[in-house]
């Protein structure tokens, strides 16, 4: 599995004397600051503006429908808005209904509860009273008796605690009666009113759906229609699917609670069923919050706990499978948000709109991250908030190693090991991780320190792989170069694995030891001090089939390569081929390197060297046949 390395970020240059325009965070920071204060102050007017938005998004489906019955623009959208608000009704007369016969036995069990709450007081305040004086505290807490005897004052008139007599109570005038009646009708009037605003507005918003989309192609970018339009179809699929799932999965929550608490035997189930699944629209604490009153009207109920208790154990239960089992299975990676930014996004919507930006959150949010991942300047949305890796694994790896972070490398190679072989995880992340390294050696970023912990780190981590090699790799691909490995050959000519000279070049030779090893091919590393003018001549060079050389930043014509090259040649038995693996694979200029340096054969991967490898060896060892 391929994985491209970024481009490098370019640099820019001043000149003397140049004055620094405002940095590009203070810019975003500036206008998340403007955004921020516009949705907290404008909230009146734009939190009815995004419901009525949301409505017309879920009802665009059903106006087209209608309209593909040759019904006409118009009348389709009359007739589904007309149906919405029948629905509406229709459940809210359910749920009124439910609230009228409930309302009759409060009465009853609000005595039990409050009977509940004045034995478990007693019982408490009994408890702290004879453990203090068990203690022999002087702070003895005393009894409400004793409270209440001697809260009377001894120098109170015995005429004291006969009533007053009853003054007569003026009739209320007109104005008393208007400020009560508004007072009243306010809290009913408000909400009525901002529904019937968001009914107006979706009404508008289905008749010019077309033209709004267009509008919106304009804002996000009509130079590249095709970007934009994929982006809005990815919005609307994600959308769609998220709230269609969240409709059947709350349904089923509401419809399970309610014959639940039927069969406990909790008054009016069908009304706890409907508010569990309405609430449960409610990011994290919905559930909870719809689980409040049902208990304590179970605890009003009966005298004792059980039914109470059965009560709270059937949301847990529940809750509990519907939140972790049921939605990760059904909802997968439809959303695309990552689990931290659904908790930031609820806590900042909550904050800036309250609980109908809590009901947002997660499809603004949504928005947002699909926005991010088609508009390139937005791209920090989908960084922040997007569920996909922020780092590549080339990238992740390096950070990693820089950070000396050896349990994070082995976890991440052992995750990508899964669905890739060894040789490929070294060719197309660890191999271009360490280049990155080596590039900032190279540069000087990296200090000495710095580079030996990068290189211990890397060595830790070819041990730990070991027993990874060849796993992935099925011997009846003949297309794999790796799967036609020569047979294990005892006391065969190994493969030298000498090391360029660069920082990390010891390291790739390392794995290409493993790798060969695991091949059945004998291979030892050579570090690059031992194959120096003055070294070379200690070097055993018996048995040997061939030299690879390890290069991990290569490019140009260096001069050390070829005087190596020349100084193998005059050491090495004759005939002996030698191999020069050249990293990167993209650079332009390798052709001439190629030319100039004389190797008898190139590899641009651990896969090509192994392959050369293999052909060497079958071509000393095994008869060809005919």
């Amino acid at each position: 599995m391929a994985t491209a390395t970024k481009p490098p970020l370019p640099s820019i240059s001043l000149k003397p004397g140049a004055r620094r325009t405002p940095t590009e965070p203070s810019k975003v920071m500036t206008l998340f600051v403007m955004i921020v204060v516009t949705l907290y102050f404008g909230r009146e007017v734009l939190i009815p503006i995004a419901l009525a938005l949301l409505l017309a998004f879920l009802l665009v489906p059903l106006v087209s429908l209608f309209r593909r019955m040759h019904l006409g623009r118009i009348p389709s959208v009359l007739l589904v808005v007309t149906v919405t608000i029948g629905i509406l009704l229709a459940l809210g007369s359910v749920i009124g209904s439910q609230i009228g016969s409930l309302a009759g036995d409060l009465p009853k069990y609000t005595t039990t509860i409050e009977t509940k709450v004045s034995t478990l007081k007693a019982a408490t305040l009994g408890r702290l009273t004879k453990l203090v004086q068990t203690n022999n505290s002087p702070n003895a807490i005393p009894s409400p008796a004793s409270r209440s005897t001697a809260s009377q004052s001894p120098s109170q008139p015995a005429h004291a605690g006969k009533s007053a007599p009853a003054q007569a109570q003026p009739a209320p005038s007109a104005n008393s009666r208007w400020g009560m009646a508004k007072e009243f009708l306010t809290p009913i009037l408000s909400p009525l009113a901002t529904l019937g605003i968001v009914f107006i507005v979706a009404i508008f918003a289905l008749l010019q759906s077309e033209d709004l989309r267009d509008r919106l192609i304009r804002l996000l970018g009509a130079d590249d229609i095709h970007r934009t339009t994929i982006a809005m179809d990815d919005a609307d699929s994600r959308l769609r699917r998220y709230f269609l799932t969240q409709l059947t999965v709350n349904t089923a929550f509401g419809l399970v609670v309610g014959i639940g608490l039927f069969i406990i035997g909790v008054p009016n189930p069908v009304l706890w069923g409907v508010l569990s699944a309405l609430l449960r629209f409610i990011p994290y604490i919905g559930s909870f919050i719809s689980a409040l009153l049902p208990i304590a009207l179970a605890a009003g109920v009966e005298p004792g706990w059980s039914m109470a208790l059965w009560t709270a154990a059937l949301y847990v239960v529940v809750e509990g499978i519907t939140g972790q089992a049921i939605e990760p299975l059904v909802y997968g990676h439809s959303t695309g948000i990552s689990p931290f930014a659904v908790v930031v996004a609820a806590i900042f919507w909550s904050w800036v709109w309250g609980p109908v930006g809590l009901f947002l959150s997660t499809p603004l949010t949504l928005c947002l991250v699909v926005l991010g991942r088609n508009v390139k300047r937005l791209e920090f949305l989908d960084v922040m908030f997007g569920d996909r890796p922020a780092l590549s694994p080339v990238e992740s790896f390096y950070q990693r190693i820089l950070a000396e972070d050896g349990d994070e490398v082995l976890e991440q190679a052992e995750i990508l090991l899964k669905e890739m072989p060894l040789s490929e995880y070294y060719d197309d992340v660890a191999l271009k991780g360490m280049q990155l390294a080596a590039i900032d050696a190279e540069r000087g970023v990296l200090a000495a320190d710095q580079l030996e912990t990068v290189k211990k780190t890397i060595y830790e981590l070819v041990e730990s792989l070991t027993e990874h090699i060849g796993k992935r790799n099925d011997p009846a691909d003949a297309t794999d170069p790796l799967s036609a490995g020569a047979p294990p050959l005892d006391g065969a000519p190994a493969i030298l694995s000498i090391a360029g000279r660069g920082p990390l070049d010891e390291p790739a030779s390392a794995m290409l030891v493993h790798l060969l090893q695991d091949q059945g091919i004998a291979a030892r590393m050579v570090r690059y001090n031992d194959v120096s003018r003055h070294t070379l001549q200690n070097l055993d060079v018996s048995n040997v089939a061939m030299a690879s050389i390890a290069y991990l930043d290569i490019s140009g014509s260096p001069a050390h390569l070829r005087y190596l090259i020349r100084r193998l040649r005059r050491y090495l038995p004759p005939g002996t081929p030698i191999l020069v693996g050249l990293w990167p694979s993209d650079d332009p200029a390798q052709d001439q390197t190629r030319t100039a340096i004389g190797a008898d054969h190139y590899a641009n991967s651990f896969a090509d060297v192994i392959k050369s490898c293999v052909t060497v060896i079958a071509a000393d060892h095994i008869p060809l046949p005919g």
